[in-house]
C-alpha cells in the first residue's frame, strides 16, 4: 500500500490550496483516512479524518469552517480543500490510512494509522 500526497505549495495569507492523497494497492473502503500536519519544531497534529464506513468527517477545531475533506471513490483519492489559510497552517501535511475500522473518538490518534504518505509542504506567507 502506498499513499501519495500532493498539492502543497506556497500561498499568501487568505489563499487556498487543495491537497490530494492517492492510494495504490488498496481502496479507501475499509478504514479511516486522515490528514495530519507537522510544523517545524512541533509535534505532528491531527487535521481531519473521514470514517469510510459512516462517511463521518472530523476536523480539529483550528481548521473548522476553513478546511474540507472529501473523497473520490472512483479515483481512490482523498482531498483536503484548504481555504482562508493562515501562517499557522504552515506545515508538512501527511495523509494516513488505517486498515480496518476504529471508533470515531480515535480518528485523531496518529498511532492508529497503518500507512502514511510522504508529506507535502504547505507554506503560508504573511
Amino acid at each position: 500500500v502506498q499513499l501519495q500526497a500532493s498539492g502543497g505549495g506556497l500561498v499568501q495569507v487568505g489563499g487556498s490550496l487543495r491537497l490530494a492523497c492517492a492510494a495504490s494497492g488498496r481502496t479507501f473502503n475499509n478504514g479511516p483516512i486522515a490528514w495530519f500536519r507537522q510544523a517545524p519544531g512541533k509535534e505532528r497534529e491531527f487535521v481531519s479524518a473521514i470514517d469510510t464506513w459512516t462517511s463521518n468527517i472530523k476536523y480539529t477545531d483550528s481548521v473548522k469552517g476553513r478546511f474540507t475533506l472529501s473523497r473520490d471513490k472512483t479515483r481512490n483519492t482523498v482531498y483536503l480543500e484548504m481555504n482562508s489559510l493562515k501562517p499557522e497552517d504552515t506545515a508538512v501535511y501527511y495523509c494516513a490510512a488505517r486498515n480496518g475500522r476504529i471508533v470515531t473518538s480515535a480518528l485523531n490518534r496518529a498511532e492508529v494509522y497503518d500507512y502514511w504518505g510522504q508529506g507535502t509542504q504547505v507554506t503560508v506567507s504573511s
